[in-house]
């Protein structure tokens, strides 16, 4: 039964080399082309999309004990797709039931067979990505990337180094040991890899397959059986997921409950009642820190992961392109409305101004340059859409109405023109001083960003560092000419937890995150405990037992 592994072998391979070199790879191509996914791969992704709307989700021999499905689309119509819901006890159950039979399995058959599910999922990302699309309010080439080949790319990494932490112990030895004149003690000894027991992968509404893959993987690469639980208004991608895996796993004589959906309602959440199930060993979880701190807090004894929530900053201190660095930040302010866990919110620049290439711009020249730059980028209604997409959640509406009186208003955020059937929301961009600290001091998640006047850019850096300390921040940006304050802006990031970049002006954003090359999320600040993907993210989800005997004579 390692068919699987044998055809995916140069796929992990290549992985676990990228891993080592940090450079740029990908297994699975993020361009949404014909030529590369077929000629009508768009075609039948969004047909076997529009076949699900309206209609139960068949996922056989599934736990059900009735059906739960509330889904709107952030661009205005219901999905009307309802799913197999079972209680917690039920999906524990079914999930210990099935946990012996996955846990005997060599680790290349289990390698091999999520390899094998990352394919097929790579073969359906036009699907997946109209499920995306139209849970999570990401235009559709956001959705295409984010959730199909980016995601599937942090799922192989994780199996990369779960694969490579398993292959690091023999499955036997002979130990022999001196005895001077005497005969060698002589042992035989065996090694196996012992699950931690039932992993429970909690989604996310903004990213539901790019966050909870690496966790999910993981736990199922490493033998633990998984239990996928949805956010209420996202349940589809993860769905997809559920019935691919399910698929392979009884292709290849395995219990389908291996990976089980557990999907529930809003306002009628289960999340809870697994998360304190005690035979729950493994918890991966993605979003607030308010939930995140209950789910540490109660999770018992089960080892917990979490991405949480941060407020991520821009510290601007001089620039050699000021076109560049205003284009930049606005492209990263206006990216899916500023609903990312990488997006900046603060923007830090000294009140006396700063140096450019276009001579000295002033603390206000500077914050009007940002807000004309994102006015000039979604001047077009059309590529506004493509940039913005649409707000997921109502609440976030809500916060930006709440959001206008904490400081000076330099550009107002507005709807998008052309989706008037759509929730959105371009970014509001306010003004502030350092001083007002309960105005940009908490994260204020969507499309709000405060410039933030400082005394020097030191300063800003400081105030950003201390932010991350005490609030969480997943990245961090410079814009700075001279090389001794970027060390030392450097130097203060790595202290405070945070990844930094400096001075970008071209295609590449601090919202992005690149597999096998960016770790994510540090695990050394409040934004989360763990980093998307090290070795201390699979290496705990197993432990290794062994028997020994006197070797035969």
């Amino acid at each position: 039964m390692t068919g699987f592994f044998e055809r995916h072998r140069p796929t992990l391979q290549a992985a676990l080399a990228a891993a080592a070199k940090r450079d740029f790879w990908s297994a699975y191509p993020e361009v949404p082309s014909g030529k590369i996914y077929g000629e009508t791969a768009k075609d039948d992704g969004l047909a076997a999309f529009e076949a699900r709307l309206g209609k139960a989700f068949d996922l056989p021999d599934h736990p059900s004990e009735g059906a739960v499905g509330a889904e709107v689309s952030p661009y205005g119509s219901s999905l009307g797709i309802t799913y197999p819901a079972a209680s917690a006890d039920m999906l524990i159950m079914a999930s210990r039931a099935a946990a012996p039979q996955w846990a005997a399995a060599a680790p290349e058959v289990r390698t091999g067979i999520c390899l094998e599910i990352l394919a097929r999922l790579n073969a359906r990302s036009f699907e997946m990505a109209n499920a995306v699309m139209h849970t999570t309010g990401q235009a559709f080439a956001m959705a295409f990337q984010a959730g199909g080949p980016h995601a599937q790319d942090r799922g192989l990494e994780a199996v990369a180094y779960a694969y490579a932490e398993m292959s690091r112990i023999p499955a036997q030895a002979t130990w022999t040991k001196p005895q001077g004149r005497g005969e060698p003690i002589v042992v035989e000894k065996h090694w196996r890899i012992l699950p931690r027991g039932v992993s429970l992968a909690i989604g996310c509404n903004t990213f539901p397959t790019w966050n909870s893959y690496p966790g999910l993987f993981a736990s199922l690469a490493t033998g633990n059986t998984v239990i996928v639980k949805p956010h209420p208004a996202a349940i589809l991608p993860l769905a997809i997921t559920v019935e691919i895996a399910r698929q392979v796993l009884v292709e290849e004589g395995f219990a389908a409950d291996i990976v089980l959906l557990a999907a529930d309602a809003p306002g009628a959440e289960i999340t809870k009642d697994l998360v304190q199930h005690p035979a729950v060993a493994i918890v991966d979880y993605t979003g607030s820190n308010s939930f995140g701190s209950w789910v540490r807090e109660n999770a018992g004894k089960a080892d917990v992961y979490t991405e949480e929530a941060g407020v991520n900053s821009i510290v601007i201190g001089a620039t050699d392109n000021f076109a560049g660095m205003c284009g930049n930040i606005a492209f990263s302010l206006s990216l899916y409305s500023g609903q990312m866990c990488t997006a900046p919110q603060d923007i830090f620049v000294p009140r006396d101004g700063i140096q450019t290439d276009e001579g000295h711009k002033s603390f206000d020249q500077v914050a009007a340059g940002i807000a004309a730059a994102v006015d000039g980028l979604l001047a077009d209604p059309a590529r506004a859409a493509g940039v913005c997409g649409a707000i997921a959640n109502p609440a976030t509406l809500a916060r930006i109405a709440t959001s206008r009186p904490l400081g000076r208003v330099v550009r107002d955020s507005a709807s998008v023109d052309g989706l008037d059937d759509a929730r959105t929301a371009t970014p509001l961009i306010l003004a502030v001083d350092a001083t007002d600290a309960e105005a940009y001091g908490e994260e204020r998640f969507g499309p709000i960003a405060f410039v933030v006047a400082v005394d020097d850019v030191t300063d800003g850096v400081n105030r950003a560092a201390d932010l991350a300390e005490r609030k969480g921040a997943i990245t961090a940006a410079l814009y700075e000419t001279d090389e001794a304050r970027i060390l030392a802006a450097a130097d203060r990031f790595a202290t405070a937890g945070v990844n930094l970049s400096v001075n970008l002006t071209g295609g590449i954003y601090v919202n992005q995150s690149a597999a096998f090359s960016d770790f994510h999320v540090t695990g050394a600040n409040p934004a989360g405990n763990a980093s998307l993907t090290d070795a201390a993210f699979v290496a705990n989800r197993f432990r290794v037992v062994m028997w020994r005997r006197p070797a035969a004579a």
